[in-house]
């Protein structure tokens, strides 16, 4: 199942440029096709880049990836995750880069330099509400979103390095508020610059 959403750039509320799901391949989203990489990419020259090595947490066996790219002004997100239960399960970062607690509470709350209120991409939300991965019967789940309102190594208020990124037990409501009754914290890992 695939959806994509083209929305307009906003700063706060949080908008993004497009959203792709892709549940049960294992494989994220792919660019239209017939995209032409920006000049710079198409020179060789290394585009900024970050990742995040996932690792169950809460008792779980939960693990994944997730890949960031900059280019052009967009970050892409490139998530993928193993040995979680079927269905639906929020995905945010959080504050701190810190995945040491057993059930990941060293991570903090929700990333929201605007102080705003918890939500969803195209309304209010945190800069660290990314929303939900939908994962298959055989425990895989991948998910794609890509934005301008991110950066890798940028200014604070849109930095992603040093966050953490945080598959939860249940799924974003969108609505309660701080967490969107997401449930605990299944799987932990710190973005930090690609290596």
């Amino acid at each position: 199942m695939r959806i994509r959403v083209r929305l307009e750039r906003r700063w706060f509320p949080c908008m993004v440029l497009g959203l792709a799901l892709a549940a049960g391949s294992g494989v994220p989203a792919q660019a239209p096709a017939g995209r032409k990489p920006t000049r710079l990419a198409a020179k060789g020259v290394a585009l900024p880049s970050a990742a995040a090595v996932l690792h169950g947490k809460s008792g779980t066996q939960v693990e994944g990836e997730a890949e960031f790219t900059q280019d052009a002004g967009k970050v892409t997100l490139s998530l993928k995750v193993r040995n979680a239960s079927p269905g639906a399960h929020a995905v945010h970062l959080h504050e701190v880069g810190d995945c040491s607690d057993p059930e990941a509470k060293s991570a903090g709350p929700h990333w929201n330099p605007g102080a705003t209120k918890h939500g969803k991409w195209g309304e209010t939300c945190h800069m660290g509400d990314i929303g939900n991965v939908e994962v298959n019967e055989h425990g895989e789940g991948s998910l794609v979103l890509t934005t301008d309102l991110w950066t890798i190594g940028g200014d604070p208020k849109s930095d992603i390095l040093g966050k953490s990124l945080i598959v939860h037990a249940q799924p974003d409501d969108f609505q309660t508020q701080p967490t969107g009754n997401a449930g605990g914290r299944i799987a932990c890992g710190v973005v930090e610059t690609k290596k």
